[in-house]
């Protein structure tokens, strides 16, 4: 026995080291991707004429909502006259970014900045505001301390050089005219010139290179010309695959990217920029559980603001800033150079680790009375609830390698509360390891409901039904259960007001999907989620294909609504499910919401990268 544990040990160092050097290895960039991956969050701002009328920024008339014409007369609306540059790097900072994205220029060609390029159309030149809106911007920025990121559309529907004009109108072709195609390389790369040299940027972030090859971009020579001027220059993955990072956008990933170094671009709404009529906000403490989430993965959250015409920034934007910032001062211990979390074999839910790998971070986004580690080979020093010096963590090693973690002194804060474990040496944590797990009898006489609860529900949810011809019935009604003097009734009263959750179900979702325990039935048409204590906000479940014919609480009938977000009717990807739970409808033990499907569960879990385009 001890010379298989050591054995299991040894191998859980081997293969947690693997997985850090895998995590950590790049092809040479890892010095100036260093402040990148240790931001964790940076803030994406759209302003452009589009906000005069409040319509898609450039996509409007791309589509033919609107005529090119009538896009282009918001020029005389821009007046940027309450913009206040130094207001928005405060509250950028306030909220905890370390870096900030702004649109210098989107597709419809309108350069924030006073641009020689030829033909350039600008705010200075062009537009009622008639000053430079970007250089204010950049100069609070650099002052501030934070990094700056320059956001540059390489397609411009608006110039005459550019050979793609609407979705359904395209100028020239490039083999009949290369010479005006090389004139708009010029162009762009004039106006990278422009940027690198008046504003020096720490990031490029590119977009629309889905129109043309690489070879047609001239991606390389455009590479060449950024790093003359920063050989350190961060590039996104959107310059045809010359990029440093990959920026998934609007779906949170259920499967982390492959690439060390990645971003989330993220609305707060359904909008980039300021749509007046688009009140389908996330919540702040949604938006709080979305960073977590990220983190937890390893990658960094782009947050996006859609300021007004006038440079005023919506009421709700600068609630959901403000509440991220009392989240990440909170915490920041827990946020900034953190790497991506433990599996989720050994802990069922969301998790980072510190750069030196001695301090694990659990987020917790409800509140419960204890939570347990798997697998878990090293014990240790201490524990403490970050932000809350005076709260009480206890805490059970067993011989089995789990670790209990109780919560019953701790105050919870209302978004998400980061417990700190603390090692005197990188923990190992076992990876397929065999679970020593207790027969139901022995869970049946255990005094502690919750935890008994727990643990029936964690053995399903790996595939262990533990009630499989233990004289359960589908109802819970004339159970024939063996009982001992010392079995625990409340258990078996929580069995029973749950039968359908456990007859004939079996293993729940892999990683990534839903931040807790879960279970199918046998059919595969109906989701068990099991809830643990008090959550902080709706319930969060990703990378579900399938459409959803109701959500019920399991054991008593009520019907609880649901929402999703960002599921965009352009991609194949699954927005976010978020479940309302009403709080007095909660089970003391462990509450289990059944999400009946349309048809057997389908699971979204491919590789995610940019979104090509929105059509």
């Amino acid at each position: 026995m001890k010379s298989s544990l050591i054995k299991a040990v040894f191998l859980g160092l081997i293969l947690s080291a693997g997985t850090i050097e895998a995590q950590e290895q790049t092809a040479g960039n890892s010095k100036k991707m260093e402040w990148f991956k240790n931001a964790k969050l940076g803030i994406f701002i759209h302003w452009g004429i589009y906000s005069v009328n409040g319509i898609s920024e450039s996509w409007s008339f791309f589509n033919n909502y609107i005529n090119h014409e009538n896009y282009m007369m918001q020029l005389n609306g821009f007046s940027a006259s309450k913009y206040q540059p130094e207001q928005w790097v405060n509250l950028i900072k306030e909220s905890g970014a370390k870096y900030a994205v702004i649109t210098t220029k989107h597709h419809d060609g309108v350069s924030l900045w006073n641009s020689k390029a030829e033909k350039a159309t600008t705010i200075p030149q062009n537009s009622l505001a008639q000053k430079d809106v970007l250089s204010p911007f950049v100069t609070a920025l650099k002052n501030s301390g934070l990094k700056t990121g320059l956001y540059f559309s390489l397609p411009d529907w608006s110039h005459p050089y550019y050979d793609v004009n609407t979705r359904t109108k395209k100028r020239y072709e490039l083999k009949n005219d290369p010479a005006r195609w090389q004139r708009f390389i010029s162009y762009y790369q004039s106006q990278l010139n422009e940027l690198s040299s008046q504003y020096s940027p720490d990031l490029l972030w590119f977009d629309g290179d889905w129109e043309h090859t690489s070879e047609e971009w001239q991606a390389s020579q455009t590479l060449d010309l950024l790093r003359k001027y920063n050989s350190n220059i961060i590039i996104n993955s959107r310059l045809n695959n010359h990029g440093d990072y990959d920026t998934p956008e609007q779906g949170v990933p259920v499967v982390p990217p492959q690439n060390p170094y990645w971003e989330l671009c993220y609305t707060m709404n359904d909008s980039w920029g300021y749509q007046p009529f688009d009140k389908s906000y996330k919540t702040p403490n949604m938006i709080v559980r979305t960073l977590a989430d990220v983190i937890s993965m390893g990658g960094n959250l782009l947050l996006d603001i859609g300021p007004r015409s006038d440079g005023t920034i919506q009421e709700e934007q600068v609630e959901i800033l403000k509440n991220l910032g009392r989240w990440t001062s909170k915490n920041q211990h827990a946020i900034y150079e953190t790497t991506r979390g433990i599996p989720f074999e050994n802990y069922k839910g969301k998790s980072a680790l510190s750069t030196s790998k001695k301090s694990l971070f659990l987020y917790l986004e409800e509140a419960k009375n204890f939570t347990k580690i798997y697998g878990l080979a090293t014990k240790p020093l201490s524990v403490k609830i970050i932000g809350e010096p005076s709260a009480v963590v206890k805490t059970d090693y067993n011989a089995e390698k789990t670790l209990t973690l109780n919560f019953s002194n701790v105050k919870f804060d209302k978004d998400v509360t980061v417990a700190e474990l603390i090692f005197d040496t990188p923990p190992a944590f076992l990876k397929d390891f065999k679970k020593n797990e207790h027969p139901l009898a022995e869970i049946l006489e255990n005094k502690n409901t919750r935890e008994a609860v727990y643990d029936v529900a964690n053995a399903l949810h790996d595939g262990n039904n533990l009630l499989t011809n233990a004289g359960l019935t589908n109802d819970g009604l004339g159970m024939k259960i063996k009982k001992t003097p010392a079995t625990n009734p409340e258990t078996l009263q929580w069995i029973s007001k749950h039968a359908e959750a456990l007859f004939e179900t079996g293993k729940g979702l892999p990683e990534g999907h839903f931040p807790g325990m879960s279970a199918l039935s046998k059919d595969k048409q109906t989701l068990y989620l099991f809830v643990e204590g008090t959550p902080t906000g709706p319930i969060a479940l990703k990378g579900i294909k399938n459409n959803i014919a109701r959500i019920r609480i399991a054991g008593e009938g009520s019907m609880l609504t649901h929402t999703i977000y960002n599921k965009l009717y352009w991609s194949d990807r699954p927005g976010i499910i978020y479940i309302d739970i009403p709080k007095e409808r909660l089970d003391k033990q462990m509450t289990v919401v059944a999400v009946l499907l349309d048809k057997p569960l389908e699971l979204y879990r491919e590789n995610v990268g940019a979104i090509e385009n929105n059509l």
